[in-house]
């Protein structure tokens, strides 16, 4: 079985590269011993967009916003490792 691969698609018209590359250090930092691999690819139009394994889980024009660090964690997660339990970022906004 192959390593999963994220893909972080930016523009680099609107100067995105520090904001794909914290993402990419927060995925590999999470998902270190199962992740295979997280590239970053320049494009432009204004596109971003995170894909998993080829599949397409983020894009910032169709939800028109930046994805959190944490939905990303939670949606890699609960596609490669949904046993993982992710701190953090698994607590509820609404829990006291």
């Amino acid at each position: 079985m192959n390593a999963p691969r994220v893909e972080i698609n930016y523009c680099t018209q609107c100067r995105w590269l520090l904001r794909a590359a914290w993402l990419a250090q927060e995925i590999l930092t999470t998902f270190e011993v199962e992740m295979g691999e997280v590239a970053l690819v320049p494009g432009t139009g204004g596109v971003f967009t995170i894909s998993l394994n080829g599949k397409l889980i983020y894009s910032r024009k169709e939800e028109g916003r930046f994805p959190e660090a944490k939905e990303i964690k939670q949606l890699i997660r609960d596609r490669i490792a949904p046993d993982k339990f992710l701190g953090h970022s698994d607590r509820k906004d609404n829990v006291a």
